[in-house]
């Protein structure tokens, strides 16, 4: 037992004591992302606003009767709605993208015995979490040209970033290890992320759904992230009044980040072997 602990703990410990290194890093990472091109890191946001800009086109103005369908009684008007749920959907998908292919990205970063290649995966993630730190102030700068300002409650996007953060992490760590070794994950985690899109109520509303199926939804970790955002913007509620899915999701995090630990450490020393 002693020895499943100290497995599991050594990971957030090299973390925190690589803690500036990684700063560093995510930094260059996210400057040198689109190093060569005119517009530089624009490009980092113009694929999230165009396809914010199409769905709230598709659903709010050219399919008016469709979109009444799956707003399901949403009185804020649908863009409001829409942006607050697909903001922390982009970071999620960029991150765990980014984050699985961290080792074959810095392969030559792995094959150094004295660097920690623990450390690549979170370098990726803060480097996504650049650009979702600036969707976060565009959110708020909308909602408040819709007469609703940042208040008390909205300080719990800090929260939920933190949550999808560390799940993200525990997930990279499992995902980065398998696709060293299996190449094909990288094709099977974008099928994912199209299907998660709308699995999870992001484009609609999961009240238009029967409630005897709500329970299948909220088995989807993104739905506490998703539907969180939108309580902190916009229903004004505290993530301490849904216990359940909150005691939910933590258990299902701690789960995910102790065993992408124990892999990632138990295949790490073939890594440099394979790459």
């Amino acid at each position: 037992m002693k020895a499943f602990f100290e497995k599991v703990l050594s990971l957030p410990q090299e973390l925190w004591q690589n803690r500036t290194l990684i700063w560093k890093l995510a930094k260059n990472d996210f400057r040198t992302r689109f190093a060569g091109s005119y517009l530089g890191i624009f490009w980092a946001f113009v694929q999230p606003v165009i396809t914010i800009v199409l769905y709230w086109f598709v659903f709010a103005v050219a399919l008016p009767q469709r979109a009444a369908a799956v707003r399901g009684g949403i009185e804020i008007p649908y863009i409001l709605w829409l942006i607050a749920g697909i903001v922390p959907w982009f970071f999620f998908s960029e991150a765990l993208g980014s984050g699985a292919g961290s080792l074959l990205e810095y392969n030559f970063l792995v094959k150094k015995v004295v660097f920690k290649i623990s450390i690549l995966p979170i370098i990726k993630i803060v480097s996504a979490l650049f650009v979702h730190i600036f969707f976060v102030a565009f959110v708020l700068i909308l909602y408040s040209c819709y007469g609703l300002f940042p208040d008390v409650y909205t300080l719990q996007i800090l929260y939920y970033s933190f949550c999808m953060f560390i799940f993200v992490l525990g997930i990279s760590y499992i995902t980065c290890s398998v696709m060293v070794f299996f190449r094909d994950l990288g094709q099977i985690i974008n099928i994912v992320l199209q299907v998660g899109i709308w699995a999870t109520p992001i484009l609609w509303n999961i009240d238009t759904l029967n409630p005897k199926w709500h329970w299948v939804f909220k088995l989807n970790p993104m739905f506490y992230i998703v539907q969180g955002y939108r309580e902190a913007l916009i229903d004004k509620r505290w993530f301490f009044e849904n216990p359940l899915q909150t005691a939910y999701f933590w258990l299902l995090t701690v789960i995910v980040f102790i065993f992408g630990a124990l892999i990632f450490k138990r295949l790490k020393v073939h890594f440099a072997d394979v790459l």
